[in-house]
């Protein structure tokens, strides 16, 4: 699907390649380097700061296969700094260290000078589906991606418009990771105050159940745009500060 009014064709750029360009995506060893830390990881890791995401904040599990992902957000009512700002709260399977994923989510787009709200699914490296039904700040968003073989079902859910929309495709994917992240396609991120994931849960269990790692979004100046929080069975936020550097 082509962009609105106004927008810049931003989608294909959701695709994973390139995302974890620091140390962060040769994570996918095995899930023992996850409880030890990531391999060449940030040096300023450990001073109020996560491992360096690249583009994507939020938490990530891996290392076994994974059949479902969900959780729940409230659309935060953003500031746009530029033109240029876009990003996405979303769940997925895959895509950690592979470019091919199964994600659901609401992506915000700041080209037209405002923020335009739109959910979407994807099944990369295709490019998203974005979906007609309204969505706006303050809205409660749910969403969901599951597998049996090669299906996968994603579904999101506006709870306060009172729509769903699921799909089911069949697609021979990777399924090795699970992952609840706050993601900007272009690098630049919109003032989104804080997005909180709640009923965050992998395969029917609270995210905790899991070893997780927990992702900072990085800028070009060196330090990070956004923070995660710590987690709390299925709950856990993420607070946008542009520009901030490492201590």
């Amino acid at each position: 699907m082509g962009p609105g009014p106004g927008e810049m064709m931003v989608h294909k750029t959701w695709n994973i390649t390139g995302r974890l360009t620091s140390g962060v995506a040769i994570l996918l060893a095995g899930a023992a380097l996850l409880s030890a830390g990531p391999a060449g990881a940030d040096p300023r890791v450990g001073r109020g700061y996560n491992a360096d995401g690249g583009s994507w904040s939020g938490y990530v599990t891996a290392g076994r296969e994974f059949s479902a992902v969900s959780a729940r957000w409230t659309e935060p009512a953003v500031t746009c700094n530029a033109t240029t700002d876009a990003f996405a709260p979303w769940v997925g399977l895959g895509g950690f260290g592979t470019t091919m994923v199964e994600q659901a989510g609401v992506e915000t787009n700041c080209a037209a000078g405002v923020p335009v709200y739109r959910a979407w699914y994807e099944l990369a490296p295709a490019a998203p589906v974005y979906y007609d039904d309204p969505v706006g700040a303050g809205d409660s968003i749910s969403a969901e991606v599951t597998r049996a073989g090669t299906r996968y079902t994603l579904t999101v859910t506006d709870h306060t418009r009172q729509w769903s929309r699921t799909v089911t495709r069949s697609y021979d994917g990777s399924n090795t990771s699970a992952e609840f992240i706050l993601e900007s396609p272009t690098g630049t991120f919109p003032d989104f105050g804080t997005v909180t994931f709640t009923r965050a849960s992998v395969d029917g269990r609270p995210l905790s159940t899991y070893t997780s790692l927990a992702l900072d979004a990085r800028n070009a100046g060196g330090g990070y745009d956004d923070h995660t929080g710590a987690l709390a069975g299925g709950t856990f936020s993420v607070r946008y500060r542009h520009g901030a550097t490492a201590g």
